[in-house]
């Protein structure tokens, strides 16, 4: 008597949930726009086991400042509005403004891509994204790494982070050891909500009644939607702050994200020195408007949430104000001067009005 064999075929990755035919299309896919970020540093192009920068020749004594983040919560309206394609900006543009603030050129950019199930059109519009990024903040897009895990993530979910080395002058290094009191801030325009606060955007949307599906976030906002003003990407303030330290003394700089303007100026102020900040030196876009009246949030809750307008800070000598405003006339970007360093009172660091 003979019996059939009952054994089940053989399991393969793909049953498993992970598709390596899917990630060898997004490889290939993205290899222009990788190219379009390559700098003359970047040995052995894309695609080894490490990326590879060459620095021999560009610094004499040359400080390496590295900075990794990712984008938060705003991937989730990313997903809801179905806008995949700026979502990379930002996770460029929350590292490599952090290490411009010691004053270093962004040189070479990773990014980490992780999913339950890979669709390729997504992963390709989120790469674009940082390839673009990384093209307006002249680094290199050196490598990176997508990770689909079945069962970590859900459906049509992912997650984001990046990485960026930079370097600078050890002589040049932007430290804070020259800030005085008398330095004015000139507050340098942000985009929008950049990456920061999204979690309180979002239950303002829903304390609101706003999704994407009644066309509550089609509403105009002095010529924009308020899905476009809180989909805005992130600016990238490498490029003309370079510019403008090659040619001013700025003493101190501040990237303003998390924290906000409670948190993340003052942090580059050593003490016994402290700022006064008057937040009515600037217009208060029309989107932290919309998003304080809808959530009725307090203004000081405001203030260490959401930039309101205000991305980057310069801190000089009043006298070098001047000319630095010139040039940021010039560069297209909007500025104020939005208060000063002044000495610590009673223990009193910070002031906000």
């Amino acid at each position: 008597m003979t019996t059939q064999s009952t054994a089940s075929p053989g399991l393969t990755y793909r049953d498993a949930g992970v598709d390596i035919d899917a990630g060898n299309e997004v490889v290939e896919r993205i290899k222009p726009l990788v190219r379009r970020t390559m700098r003359p540093e970047v040995l052995g192009g894309v695609g080894l086991f490490g990326g590879l920068f060459d620095l021999a020749g560009r610094y004499r004594e040359p400080v390496l400042v590295s900075g990794t983040d990712g984008v938060g919560t705003k991937l989730i309206l990313a997903k809801q509005l179905g806008r995949h394609d700026t979502i990379g900006q930002d996770l460029v543009a929350m590292c490599v403004n952090d290490v411009l603030v010691q004053g270093a050129e962004p040189l070479f950019f990773l990014d980490y891509f992780a999913t339950g199930k890979l669709d390729v059109e997504t992963t390709v519009n989120v790469v674009a994204g940082i390839a673009r990024g990384c093209e307006l903040a002249g680094c290199a897009l050196i490598g990176g790494e997508t990770a689909e895990m079945p069962d970590m993530y859900p459906p049509g979910e992912y997650d984001l982070a990046g990485f960026t080395v930079g370097a600078v002058e050890k002589s040049k290094l932007v430290d804070s050891s020259r800030l005085r009191a008398g330095d004015v801030l000139v507050g340098i325009a942000s985009s929008g909500p950049h990456s920061n606060g999204y979690s309180l955007v979002r239950k303002i949307l829903q304390r609101a009644g706003v999704t994407p599906d009644n066309g509550g976030l089609d509403l105009d906002l002095g010529g924009v939607t308020l899905a476009d003003a809180l989909m805005e990407p992130t600016r990238i303030y490498v490029k003309p702050v370079l510019e403008l330290l090659a040619k001013h003394d700025i003493h101190a700089m501040a990237h303003v994200t998390g924290g906000a303007l409670v948190e993340k100026i003052i942090r580059v102020v050593p003490a016994p020195l402290g700022l006064d900040i008057d937040t009515s030196a600037w217009p208060q876009p029309p989107v932290f408007d919309w998003l304080q009246r809808e959530g009725n949030v307090a203004r000081e809750e405001m203030w260490r949430t959401f930039n309101c307008g205000v991305g980057y800070v310069l801190m000089a000598d009043p006298g070098a104000v001047s000319a630095i405003s010139v040039d940021l006339d010039r560069l297209g970007l909007a500025h104020w001067q939005m208060g000063q360093v002044t000495p610590a009172r009673d223990g009193e660091r910070l002031r906000i009005v």
